[in-house]
């Protein structure tokens, strides 16, 4: 499709959709007909892009909208989803979120800021309230249906508009005809944000208002996902496929990227195993060690990193080898249950520098008075509480 075509606004449902190619931007918001009653955005006013037709766009006011090409033409699809506006100074009674199945166009569902979650099977023809079992009036944050099953959707409550500081998830496997609550240990704050990894069916984040957690089996249990990350307010989390990236937009704190291409290798068969990351290829360099041409200058220090899960908090020795066999480099851990991340300077010991003079390999000491790896192919073995994996370092 046209990648130069992106839709952006500001609150109240003031929306534009702009071609970066021919430098023009239209107003898109839609208006409602000659004698009805005005529509009501929300502050944050949501908008779907459908997973089906790239030029087919849901937006949420009171009513959920849907335009057929591109936001030139609106057309309500819904009665009131909501329980009715307030008067105030900020409107109330609009939605909140949006979703469509990736499995069938038209398979529909909303979430209002009054505690209505609604679902249509048919594009909008008719609409079933499906949020009868939850806490009333608490906002509805997030719905997300399934990627990996079609009857499945999660839904998150956030109460803090109401002093409620407890964290609502919700899981439905039948189209949200019953609900089970999934929030289990995690701890009390308003959830913002739930959301399904896109390959691993058992990963789910949830974002709240003191930090992000992960769960591996879709919401038995969850852990803290906090490595490097503010204690704030998470207000969206999105899974970058390709990169196998968590994107995490928080409230007033910046936007942050995690990798998670070990984490979505985690499943209920191998979670009581050691498990370690591919490892990205380096290129060697002269500079690795070197002051370059400033003699008074710190020395180059390279360094890459080595991503190991381990199911119990203990030891972890990492041995890098070269393709016999033989030990070059040694590094022993104290790893906490979960993911672990082990930094690698490049360098061999003196042991592993004669190894490999006596291969054939000469390594000169460099500047800085430290023997680095040569190119080649080496082998690197992590090792915990009896359980061996191996994974492949290439220097180019």
């Amino acid at each position: 499709r046209n990648t130069d075509i992106v839709y952006t606004g500001f609150q109240f449902g003031n929306y534009f959709r702009l071609d970066r190619g021919k430098e023009e931007q239209t107003y898109i918001q839609p208006k409602h007909e000659l004698g009805e009653n005005p529509y009501r955005f929300n502050w944050q006013t949501p908008i779907l892009l459908s997973p089906h037709n790239q030029d087919i766009l849901y937006l949420g006011g009171n009513k959920l909208m849907r335009s057929m090409d591109r936001g030139d033409n609106w057309t309500a699809i819904s009665f009131d989803l909501t329980q009715g506006g307030k008067k105030g100074n900020v409107a109330y009674g609009t939605l909140t979120s949006i979703a469509e199945s990736p499995f069938e166009f038209g398979l529909l569902y909303t979430g209002s800021d009054d505690g209505l979650v609604y679902v249509s099977r048919n594009s909008g023809g008719d609409w079933k309230k499906i949020s009868n079992s939850f806490p009333k009036d608490l906002w509805v944050s997030r719905v997300v249906a399934s990627s990996h099953k079609k009857a499945r959707v999660y839904v998150s409550l956030n109460g803090y508009r109401w002093d409620d500081f407890t964290s609502y998830v919700y899981v439905s496997e039948d189209f949200g005809e019953t609900w089970k609550n999934i929030a289990s240990n995690l701890p009390d704050a308003p959830v913002n944000v739930i959301k399904e990894d896109p390959s691993n069916m058992d990963i789910l984040y949830a974002g709240t208002d003191n930090g992000v957690y992960v769960s591996l089996d879709r919401g038995a249990s969850w852990d803290s996902f906090a490595a490097g990350l503010p204690n704030v307010a998470y207000h969206d989390l999105v899974v970058q496929p390709e990169a196998r990236d968590l994107v995490l937009g928080t409230h007033g704190r910046s936007i942050y990227v995690g990798d998670i291409s070990l984490l979505q290798q985690i499943n209920s068969e191998n979670r009581n195993s050691l498990i370690a990351g591919e490892i990205e290829s380096i290129r060697a360099s002269q500079r690795w060690g070197s002051t370059g041409f400033n003699s008074f200058g710190e020395p180059f220090e390279p360094g890459i990193s080595f991503q190991y899960y381990v199911p119990v908090a203990g030891k972890v020795n990492i041995l890098v080898m070269d393709a016999a066999g033989n030990k070059l480099q040694e590094m022993n851990n104290d790893a906490s249950r979960g993911i672990n991340i082990t930094k690698y300077d490049l360098t061999i010991s003196e042991k592993g520098k004669k190894v490999l003079d006596k291969a054939g390999t000469k390594v000169s000491k460099a500047d800085n008075e430290k023997y680095y790896l040569p190119k080649g192919t080496y082998k690197v073995v992590f090792s915990s509480r009896g359980m061996e994996i191996e994974q492949q370092l290439e220097v180019k």
